[in-house]
């Protein structure tokens, strides 16, 4: 080979090394893994965290994939789900609630997990402090325990007389010890407002009926209901035999309320995935999961339908209609 094409071929492969290296790190997107209890229930939840990835720069199919995973309900088909994700090497999982992130972790130390509305991370073990995660595990948490008084109080305002209050729950929806200091926050509420608390289990919409029978026979005079996928994604049929059965109620999220139900108080589920969005961000930009801390909600929003309210015959005090930050005619 002469001198000159010698140096040309050498020239050649320089130049066709780099744009190779480039073509290679083009062609790599990211992969989210998207592990829900039920998607079918919230379609919006994850609109809202797309909304975050789209604000960010990410557009799906073209320089994001994210792979969902839909439990449809079945808290037992988690973990098996959140094992097709490692296999399949996303980049980062995130998860729903308190219950999933569990599945997940249980099923990746090394894995980026992001949670969403984890009730208390800490006390069920998915992270280390709210400012030090540790591990592979980050997210936003919504502090339930506290809120579960709170709604109480809202709920004795607008209906001062009531002497009992129905609980309605589903065992194994929260961590073990997550349901524990919920069921102590309420009862510790009921006491300083003066009211009985009656817990109501549901392990599926085919105890509802069983279960508003139960709060009938016990004279309840309102209700409240815990968080778990499985009654948000029933909301309708709730709210419903809570209309039927004459129950005023309080709900922890907004979707109970623009579903007919009287009224909620708690974080904005939609704007807690569209933070969501900034982890993930964060992560595939080479952060670790460890370092970012836990975020815990900035706002709550109390939502009242006064359309309910009138059908009840109930009179919201203008003290509570001056704290609300949406009121649905």
């Amino acid at each position: 080979m002469d001198r000159r094409r010698f140096i040309g071929t050498v020239a050649s492969g320089l130049l066709a090394a780099p744009l190779a290296a480039e073509a290679q790190q083009a062609a790599k997107v990211p992969r989210i893994g998207y592990l829900s209890i039920n998607l079918t229930g919230g379609p919006h939840m994850t609109e809202g965290f797309r909304q975050g990835l789209h604000d960010l720069g990410y557009v799906e199919g073209r320089n994001v994939v994210i792979e969902f995973r839909d439990a449809e309900g079945k808290f037992e088909r988690l973990p098996a789900l959140a094992a097709e994700l490692v296999v399949l090497k996303v980049d980062v999982i995130v998860v729903g609630g308190t219950v999933a992130a569990l599945a997940a972790k249980r099923a990746t130390r090394t894995l980026p997990i992001v949670f969403v509305s984890a009730v208390d991370p800490v006390t069920d073990g998915l992270v280390a402090s709210l400012a030090r995660p540790g591990g592979n595990v980050t997210g936003l948490a919504t502090l339930a325990p506290e809120l579960v008084g709170k709604r109480l109080e809202q709920l004795k305002q607008v209906v001062p007389g009531v002497s009992q209050v129905a609980v309605l729950w589903q065992p194994g929806a929260l961590g073990e010890r997550t349901e524990k200091d919920l069921r102590e926050e309420a009862e510790n509420a009921a006491r300083a407002l003066g009211v009985r608390l009656q817990f109501v289990e549901a392990q599926g919409p085919d105890d509802f009926d069983r279960a508003f029978s139960d709060m009938t026979r016990a004279r309840a005079g309102a209700l409240t209901v815990l968080g778990s996928s499985m009654l948000i994604n029933e909301r309708r049929r709730l709210v419903n035999l809570a209309a039927k059965n004459r129950l005023p109620a309080v709900y922890g999220l907004r979707e109970y309320v623009d579903a007919g139900g009287l009224m909620s108080y708690g974080p904005n589920n939609v704007d807690l995935l569209r933070r969501a969005a900034t982890y993930v961000d964060k992560i595939l930009k080479g952060a670790k999961p460890g370092d970012l801390s836990v975020e815990q909600p900035t706002k709550f929003e109390l939502v009242i339908n006064l359309k309910t309210a009138k059908a009840l015959g109930l009179t919201i005090p203008q003290s509570v209609l001056a704290r609300a930050n949406e009121v649905i005619q």
